[in-house]
């Protein structure tokens, strides 16, 4: 087995699509494309379950971003890692102290308090105030194992490029195969500072309709945005996806829609 098959994403991450991978995989291979592209690639379960060889993967989240960047470089933890309270708050205070200055906001450590962060603080998930600092409190697990090296992920990684900034500043090319999971349409979008507003999800649907190779997008099948892809000629499925992380604890499956454009779904 390729060592690629491997590996699990390495973070804890909010509405990822690894339940998806299967589908999407299916559809994947018919596509026979050269690279995926990803305009918000959240914790790689798609990348590293469609495993392609080349990849252009982009996130709002700058932070995220650095923490895969220096996944190519094969990170290993040097910070005290612990089910700690009073760690956490020392490591999340540290952690917006060096995000302050792009510099420091880059580094290694910066990158691997990222790590810490996502595996130790409430339910995986990864919000940030109107100042841009990390507030997520402390995690309720009993038992947390973590990861001290990533070595492995740097072969797997090593043709991938990853860019944090807005989908549409993307330089797709014409037979590239998207992949769009952008923040739910639901009221909690304070996934990265500025957000993700209604506007933000017309815009890219209507960037996802203009593209001349496949592209598959999936979202919370709400009345607006079943319509919206529905009047731009997107072929549309609707699914159960699992809610594994949720704020107010409900556990129960959630309606998704898959939206395709040049490839068949079915």
């Amino acid at each position: 087995m390729n060592l690629e098959w491997k590996l699990n994403p390495p973070l804890k991450w909010a509405g990822g699509k690894r339940w998806l991978v299967p589908r999407l995989l299916t559809i994947w291979e018919r596509a026979a494309s050269s690279r995926l592209v990803e305009p918000f690639c959240g914790g790689l379960a798609v990348a590293l379950g469609l495993n392609p060889k080349t990849a252009l993967l982009n996130d709002a989240n700058a932070h995220l971003i650095n923490f895969y960047r220096w996944l190519q470089r094969g990170l290993v933890i040097s910070i005290e890692l612990a089910n700690d309270k009073e760690l956490y708050y020392r490591h999340r205070t540290r952690f917006n102290q060096l995000i302050r200055e792009r510099k420091t906001a880059e580094s290694s450590e910066a990158a691997e308090l990222f790590y810490y962060l996502n595996r130790t603080g409430y339910n995986g998930l990864c919000r940030f105030n109107k100042k841009g600092e990390f507030n997520v409190p402390f995690g309720r697990y009993k038992r947390i194992n973590y990861a001290q090296d990533f070595l492995d992920y740097r072969l797997v990684l090593e043709n991938w490029s990853f860019t944090a900034g807005d989908f549409a500043d993307l330089q797709t090319r014409a037979d590239d195969f998207i992949y769009a999971d952008p923040p739910y349409d639901v009221e909690f979008t304070e996934y990265a500072q500025d957000g993700f507003a209604w506007e933000d999800q017309v815009r890219l649907a209507h960037w996802l309709a203009e593209h001349q190779g496949p592209v598959v997008a999936s979202n919370q099948a709400t009345e607006r945005v079943v319509e919206l892809y529905g009047d731009l000629g997107f072929e549309l499925v609707i699914l159960e996806a699992p809610r594994r992380i949720s704020c107010t604890g409900d556990r129960t499956p959630a309606r998704e829609v898959l939206a395709g454009r040049n490839i068949d779904l079915n």
